[in-house]
């Protein structure tokens, strides 16, 4: 490998970090994560997202903002309701494998406990 392809590597790897940074950073709220967790039933309104979420409509507003300027989200008007979507699916595996990686270190942290026990 040339040093030019060495710095392109570098480049792409930085780039890619800075994309997953902004992604975590973007879920980095559990209203918003909640958010996600909805829309992987389906498309819902907004209505629909802020009284399952039981939040204020600009508290709604905002988070779904967030996770519209970060691309997590799709919209689609009909009359004057606007509906959101996942833009990929694959947003839930991510959550799904946060949630196993939770679990792993729960179950360590009370094995560990238990052991603590007299």
């Amino acid at each position: 490998m040339v040093a030019a392809d060495l710095d392109s590597d570098d480049d792409l790897q930085c780039s890619l970090r800075r994309f997953k940074a902004d992604v975590f950073r973007a879920l980095a709220n559990p209203t918003r994560i909640h958010i996600i967790e909805c829309l992987r039933e389906g498309e819902w309104s907004v209505k629909s997202i802020q009284e399952h979420l039981g939040v204020e409509a600009s508290n709604t507003s905002q988070h779904l903002a967030i996770l519209r300027s970060k691309g997590l989200v799709l919209t689609r008007k009909e009359r004057n309701q606007v509906f959101y979507s996942l833009r990929d699916p694959l947003l839930t595996e991510v959550l799904d494998a946060m949630r196993k990686y939770f679990k792993s270190h729960l179950e360590e942290s009370l094995a560990m406990l238990r052991g603590m026990q007299p």
